[in-house]
């Protein structure tokens, strides 16, 4: 109650509502490779094709890197993580090899630079030549990272995954339990298959055979932008620009085969042009039962994560009691009846869409005495439509 009241009206009193969790950035994407200039084993944030023109030298036909920035700001992009790397023995000119990329924890250098950064989360690392690969050992160890960093790692598909449509379809499910990515961890890493093909203004206006990571991280941006990270970054709407088609046409069929693998179609569609036809993670094949078969869900779950873990800090020395677990409640609450109300998640009420429990059925007495607390926080995530069936049913009309 206001301390005096003293006429007849309307009062308004503000009362605490616990602490707000802020949900972190959701499409703040890495590249990690050779540029032509820019400061090594450091990541610089650009926010446009023109600042990273300024930073690293725009495009070069010899860098593959320098075209996925281009990509992901031409389709929908907006922050980009940019790691130069060079050869650890110094040679500057020469192509990366697999040393130079790992880098090293410790010293913060290759992949590991990105530590000195705040945030990423999409991690592209596009091959050293246009039509070469990313060795799957250097996949293996930058899928660990991002396990670690909450971030998805976009893959690439090999070079050689590439002919008639057929034969491009048998390389592809015939070479994915070679790159080593399907483990648990491959529930963080998702694959983009074919290769695109792009007008190269380095080559007089040659088509190319460029690594789609940049495109596809673009897309995601601009869906997460457009609708959220809960959202699938794929149908009609994900439309890609600024490529001139791609590198292999895909029917239904073959899309089937590779979609029930677990590796994302790109498609070319008449009318609506070329766009992102997949949603799974390297976890999504039909024959593995992962609760993190599609990306959405995957981004989703990483977000809360991150966003909680960052969110509740504030708790590290509080007293470890009642007070604090409804403290705590409030705040994860508060932040999940924002997504729901968002449409983040399935149900028509906030009891049927999420559940935080913070309490002495989570926090026993062992954990108090050990300064532990215990947040179990469930949810319902929104999952894509993949499969829409239409049945058509005739009526017969009686006579009168």
């Amino acid at each position: 109650m206001p301390d005096e009241i003293s006429f007849p009206g309307v009062f308004v009193e503000e009362q605490g509502g616990g602490r707000t969790i802020a949900g972190v950035e959701t499409s703040i994407a890495a590249f990690v490779g050779r540029t032509a200039l820019g400061l090594v084993n450091e990541p610089i944030l650009v926010t446009s094709f023109a600042g990273f023109e300024r930073e690293f030298g725009g495009l070069s036909a010899d860098l593959p890197l320098t075209y996925a920035v281009r990509d992901f700001f031409e389709n929908g992009g907006s922050k980009a993580l940019i790691v130069r790397l060079t050869r650890i023995d110094g040679r500057e000119t020469d192509e990366l090899d697999i040393p130079s990329y790992l880098g090293n924890e410790e010293e913060k250098a290759g992949i590991y630079a990105l530590l000195k950064a705040d945030i990423f989360n999409l991690l592209c690392i596009p091959p050293d030549r246009q039509a070469g690969d990313v060795p799957p050992l250097i996949y293996q160890e930058a899928l660990s990272f991002c396990v670690a960093q909450r971030a998805m790692l976009l893959v690439d598909p090999p070079a050689e995954w590439t002919g008639t449509a057929d034969v491009a379809v048998a390389k592809a499910l015939a070479g994915l339990v070679g790159l080593g990515l399907s483990e648990p961890a491959g529930r963080n890493a998702a694959m983009y298959f074919p290769r695109v093909l792009e007008f190269d203004p380095m080559r007089n206006g040659e088509t190319g055979k460029f690594a789609p990571c940049g495109v596809v991280a673009g897309i995601i941006a601009r869906t997460d932008a457009q609708k959220g990270v809960w959202s699938a970054p794929a149908g009609i709407e994900t439309a890609i620009n600024g490529v001139a088609g791609l590198d292999v046409v895909l029917n239904d069929d073959q899309n089937g085969s590779l979609n029930s693998d677990g590796i994302n179609c790109l498609r070319t569609f008449n009318g609506i042009g070329n766009v992102v036809w997949g949603a799974r993670t390297l976890r999504g094949s039909d024959q593995i039962d992962d609760p993190y078969k599609y990306v959405s869900v995957r981004r989703l779950s990483l977000f809360i994560e991150e966003s909680l873990q960052r969110g509740l800090q504030w708790a590290v020395f509080e007293p470890n009691n009642e007070v604090l677990w409804s403290a705590i409640r409030q705040s994860v609450n508060n932040f999940m009846t924002d997504l729901f109300l968002r449409g983040a998640f399935l149900g028509t009420a906030a009891s049927q869409a999420f559940f935080v429990n913070c309490d002495s059925s989570t926090t026993t007495q062992t954990d108090i005495e050990n300064g532990i607390v215990n947040i179990l926080i469930g949810f319902a995530p929104i999952k894509p439509a993949e499969f829409v069936i239409i049945r058509l049913q005739q009526m017969v009309m009686q006579p009168d």
